[in-house]
């Protein structure tokens, strides 16, 4: 008879319960910066970073 804690299925719980909402926090964050009104210069500047000649 299985133990009805095993190490797997704390794993399970702790990823889904800890990580998943975290690292879903952290991509809207990204998103949010990147999507910013204030930053828009800032990333217009560094898409014409390439055409750019020095």
């Amino acid at each position: 008879m299985k133990a009805i804690l095993s190490v797997e299925n704390f794993v399970s719980s702790f990823v889904t319960m800890w990580w998943t909402p975290l690292f879903v926090v952290i991509f809207l964050a990204i998103v949010a910066y990147a999507l910013w009104p204030q930053n828009k210069a800032e990333f217009d500047a560094a898409a014409r970073m390439p055409l750019r000649e020095d």
